[in-house]
């Protein structure tokens, strides 16, 4: 029997999948992690990403238990978030198409940070990120029904999920950092194909939900 915590095996696919596109889109954290790693080393970028990794699980923390607040209170109000995320997510889409991804890391000298500095930058740039606090309140919402009793902990078990197919495919491009920056800025076409896949993911979810709601 399957724990009520765990979403059914198609929800969970479908949010990997998600993840995956997300995780190899370039981004303020991505240009970040490569850009430390890339002037003060591997372990510097890689405390980088641990510190926006822990900001990615507080954000599942707090929208977790907002939400299954909300769906108590309010199972309407719910549907209108949920509603507006599927409109958020087309508008994230269209960027992603019509001004591609931001990815400038820079080589800078000078002294070097700690590992708690570059942990705190990591959490500082994820926790202090509008976008990226809307962004998991209205992506997350996209995987739980409004009727689950069970959405609270369906949430903390996908929030726990963003980051278990997260890492393996961010280590690898902090690690390689040279590579990898180097193969973005060398072939813009491989960027593109990556916004593409982006916007086509996302603007599935959106009418996923919509089509859902008019029925």
């Amino acid at each position: 029997m399957t724990a009520s915590f765990i979403p059914d095996i198609s929800t969970i696919l479908q949010f990997a999948v998600a993840t995956f596109i997300i995780a190899i889109t370039p981004g303020p954290d991505m240009t970040l992690f490569v850009g430390r790693a890339l002037s003060e080393g591997k372990a510097a970028g890689l405390a980088c990403m641990a510190g926006a990794l822990t900001g990615c699980l507080l954000h599942t923390t707090a929208v977790a238990v907002g939400l299954s607040a909300l769906i108590v209170a309010s199972p309407q109000a719910f549907l209108v978030l949920k509603i507006f995320g599927a409109g958020y997510l087309v508008w994230l889409a269209w960027q992603a198409v019509r001004h591609g991804s931001a990815f400038s890391p820079e080589r800078k000298t000078g002294a070097g940070h700690s590992p708690l500095q570059n942990w705190a930058t990591g959490i500082g740039i994820n926790l202090l990120n509008p976008k990226i606090i809307l962004f998991f309140m209205t992506f997350l919402p996209q995987f739980v029904s409004v009727d689950d009793p069970h959405a609270a902990a369906k949430l903390f078990f996908l929030g726990g999920l963003f980051i278990a197919v997260s890492l393996p495919v961010t280590i690898p491009m902090v690690i390689a950092a040279d590579g990898f920056s180097g193969l973005l800025k060398k072939s813009p076409k491989v960027t593109r194909i990556v916004d593409y896949l982006f916007a086509g993911v996302f603007s599935a979810f959106a009418i996923r939900i919509v089509s859902a709601q008019a029925n």
